[in-house]
């Protein structure tokens, strides 16, 4: 499972010129879904995002995390973070969850992160999505499991 994490001071996700996610300050989450991914995997990679201190303190370090700092989630399912780039010119995608199951752990992943009590806006799984984003820094991780 891979999870682009990028700190926003807004984003929002459209389909068909339709916003159907929007949050202000917070995390925009960017999720790949492998093969081999399981929902102790996802469990495990959604508390790790929840605690992740990517938010300025009164000191301005970044100590603070998402629920913290007041913030809310966006969450959107991008299938090409799972592609094999180790060679040549065009990615293997041999390496990505099947779509179904893909769906399955995303579901679970989002209900993870709601289950903590924290604002969250998705996107819409499998659809041409265009995301717009202020990333605030700055600030953007890859978090892999």
């Amino acid at each position: 499972m891979k999870v682009l994490l990028q700190r926003v001071s807004e984003a929002r996700v459209t389909v068909g010129g339709e916003t159907v996610g929007d949050i202000r300050t917070g995390l925009l989450l960017l999720v790949g879904l492998c093969r081999d991914d399981d929902e102790a995997r996802v469990r495990q990679m959604a508390t790790r995002v929840l605690g992740y201190r990517v938010f300025a303190d009164d000191m301005g370090k970044m100590n603070l995390d998402v629920q913290q700092a007041g913030g809310a989630l966006l969450v959107v399912s991008q299938f090409t973070l799972s592609a094999d780039t180790g060679r040549g010119r065009r990615p293997s995608f041999s390496s990505a969850a099947e779509p179904a199951r893909a769906r399955v752990l995303f579901d679970l992943f989002v209900d993870a992160l709601r289950a903590q009590r924290v604002p969250v806006e998705t996107g819409l799984f499998a659809a041409d999505m265009q995301v717009h984003l202020v990333n605030d820094g700055p600030v953007t991780f890859l978090l892999e499991s």
